[in-house]
């Protein structure tokens, strides 16, 4: 009766540095079989803890700024010296077979994206308080007191960006942010672009049959 349209949803998650977004996405895909998490490109040398295809996918300087010239990213940056950058064509598959895909990128990245797909849907992290964010920065204990300082300062500078979201979620505790987030995919889902085609001649004929059956 209903046909839904094949083609995956692309979600953008963002928020300030301490706000949970790496722990909410990795039980939200513990809990939803259809997501995959994009994985970002980077020209930077990879540390003895990570692992090329999981962490990032580890490019020499050469081979980014050629993928760059040949159109390869939804977005990129240079920070630090090193590239970053969001892969098109592994995307484009995984939306392309059904699937939904979460990219967590920074609020730069995210308004790059919006402008050239802006069916994509945005959702910003927030942390319940200041107050909370600066003790969940703290409580790291593996950053400098400046380093913590800037962390906390562009996190006011990030949050004026809300308004370029679709949703925005306060992580108060990991475990509500995450059903919100779910009920955010399932309502999505249930939209009206999402239908592809609808048999409203089948329609009618299942009307006419429950109306004659009850009588």
């Amino acid at each position: 009766m209903i046909k839904e349209r094949k083609r995956g949803n692309l979600y953008v998650i963002s928020g300030p540095s301490g706000c949970g977004k790496n722990s909410i996405i990795q039980e939200l895909l513990k809990r939803q079989s259809n997501l995959w998490l994009s994985i970002s490109c980077t020209s930077r040398e990879k540390r003895l803890n990570e692992v090329n295809g999981k962490d990032y996918y580890f490019l020499s300087k050469d081979e980014f700024e050629r993928k760059i010239k040949n159109n390869e990213f939804l977005e990129y940056a240079l920070y630090a010296d090193n590239y970053y950058g969001t892969p098109k064509e592994i995307i484009e598959k995984h939306l392309d077979a059904g699937e939904d895909v979460i990219l967590e990128i920074e609020i730069m990245g995210a308004l790059k994206i919006k402008k050239i797909l802006p069916e994509t849907l945005f959702i910003f992290i927030l942390p319940p308080s200041m107050k909370e964010l600066r003790k969940r920065l703290e409580g790291r204990g593996s950053e400098s007191k400046s380093t913590i300082d800037k962390r906390f300062r562009k996190a006011y500078e990030e949050i004026n960006s809300i308004n370029d979201y679709n949703y925005v979620v306060v992580n108060d505790e990991i475990s509500n942010a995450v059903e919100k987030i779910c009920a955010i995919l399932i309502s999505e889902k249930c939209r009206v672009d999402r239908i592809e085609s609808l048999d409203i001649d089948n329609v009618e004929e299942e009307i006419h049959e429950t109306l004659i059956n009850k009588n």
